[in-house]
């Protein structure tokens, strides 16, 4: 356990502790969508409060003679900025009473408040990744001014749509240079519409849009009105920079009872905005 974290004062015992670590990270593995698809780059420690953000170019494939000599074109760094890493988090509170009732009770320490407290703090972690932070000046994967956008056809309210409308995202990645496999996210409502049959077989239109991308489809409330977007894998295109990963400090007594916090800190990085095609309509 980091040492700032587990505060001397902490009236909670190791297996305690550990129960309310547990729920945290249970309560934050349901409710996250970003980090099912992006890859973590760290934890490199709390002590990290800024990293490089590199914006790469360079899609050409590798070069092949027979003696080595040709000059290759190579992937470099167009843009380089340094960016502090924010700290997401939210408190919770265990009161005196119910720690006392659990142990003279020899009964289990509810730690229902702890696991809601991660939930909301994953919930800030998808909002970071899908739409970054305005007042910071950060951007999410809906929102580069430099990503790729395709048509929303009807918000797939008719057999097909959704397909049609993957396909031609996926054919925008592909002229980029990013050939997969990707993911794809979409809205509660849309990803609703996937589960429909496709024309007249027995198969979902959810199936074959997964095999078309030749990876995963989730959904996420996060997202805001009828929206998607297919991301093209991998840390070459996009990574979560992590000083601290999800864990749980305490704040130290107050009025008795024991305020605790969970917390994180972390940025996307978008190494390659046109890796990222949002399915938007207006398009």
């Amino acid at each position: 356990m980091n040492q700032f974290s587990n505060h001397n004062d902490n009236p909670l015992n190791e297996a305690e502790f550990r129960r309310v670590h547990d729920a945290v990270i249970e309560a934050a593995k349901r409710r996250l969508v970003g980090r099912r698809f992006i890859e973590l780059y760290g934890p490199m420690g709390p002590g990290v409060q800024a990293i490089a953000y590199d914006e790469f170019t360079g899609t050409d494939s590798g070069q092949l003679d027979l003696l080595g000599e040709s000059s290759p074109t190579r992937i470099f760094t167009d843009q380089r900025r340094f960016r502090t890493i924010p700290i997401l988090y939210k408190d919770f509170v265990l009161h005196w009473r119910d720690l006392e009732m659990a142990r003279q009770l020899n009964m289990p320490l509810d730690v229902s408040a702890a696991a809601g407290a991660a939930s909301w703090c994953a919930e800030r972690e998808d909002q970071l990744i899908f739409y970054g932070d305005e007042k910071l000046g950060y951007e999410g994967l809906m929102n580069h001014p430099q990503r790729q956008v395709a048509p929303l056809t009807d918000g797939w309210g008719r057999a097909g749509a959704a397909f049609r409308d993957v396909v031609d995202a996926a054919e925008k990645l592909f002229e980029a240079g990013h050939y997969g496999p990707y993911a794809l996210v979409c809205s509660p409502r849309l990803y609703a519409n996937l589960h429909r049959l496709w024309e007249d077989s027995r198969t979902m239109e959810l199936d074959n849009v997964r095999r078309v991308i030749e990876g995963e489809v989730f959904q996420s409330n996060v997202l805001r009105g009828n929206v998607a977007v297919l991301v093209s894998k991998g840390q070459e295109n996009l990574d979560l920079a992590v000083s601290i990963d999800m864990t749980t400090a305490y704040l130290g007594a107050e009025r008795m009872n024991h305020p605790f916090r969970v917390l994180e800190a972390l940025i996307l990085r978008i190494k390659h905005p046109d890796a990222i095609c949002t399915i938007e309509a207006g398009a």
